[in-house]
């Protein structure tokens, strides 16, 4: 899958520097449930892209440069439900390119992806409440908040709200007139 600027390439085992690079960062996992301090821990997240296409539950690419070939972060699917055909989205960049409107220029194939290939009728997101870069980045992309979920997780020992969003078919088709 490819844009005018970057390109989508499934993740693959030896992505394993360039997943550690944004997921020890903690100004980029400050809001996620996963933060890995060394390459050998990052391995439990290569371990989780693989299962997710072995279990068909989900799948993720590696965002790239075109003219340069440089990783900007990751993208994809998880919790991926055949049956009631929704799955949802995940997305992280490097901080170095945060604010460059990269996601605004790859989401559309992951729409494409999503709504076509895999056939779904919804894709999801849900975003810790406080986290208002990411909302706001859903809301450029034409998600539609739908709700809180108040205090239904923990995360250091705190009780978190989490905010939902999501694009049916329907919505995305429209945007394509």
């Amino acid at each position: 899958m490819k844009t005018d600027n970057y390109y989508l390439r499934e993740i693959e085992s030896e992505d394993i520097a360039y997943i550690h690079k944004g997921l020890s960062n903690p100004e980029i996992t400050q809001f996620y449930d996963v933060h890995f301090a060394s390459l050998e821990e990052t391995k439990v997240q290569m371990d989780w892209y693989e299962n997710l296409k072995k279990e068909e539950t989900g799948i993720w690419w590696g965002i790239f440069g075109v003219n340069d070939n440089e990783f900007r972060g990751a993208c994809g699917f998880n919790n991926l439900d055949a049956e009631h055909k929704k799955a949802e989205i995940g997305l992280w960049l490097l901080k170095e390119f945060w604010g460059n409107g990269i996601l605004k220029e790859v989401m559309p194939l992951l729409f494409e992806e999503g709504f076509t290939k895999l056939d779904l009728n919804r894709i999801e997101g849900y975003v810790v409440s406080e986290n208002d870069k990411c909302k706001s980045a859903l809301h450029k992309i034409n998600f539609t908040y739908e709700g809180t979920m108040r205090e239904c997780e923990v995360k250091n020992g705190k009780y978190i709200s989490v905010d939902i969003y999501s694009v049916l078919k329907s919505d995305w088709i429209k945007q394509q007139v």
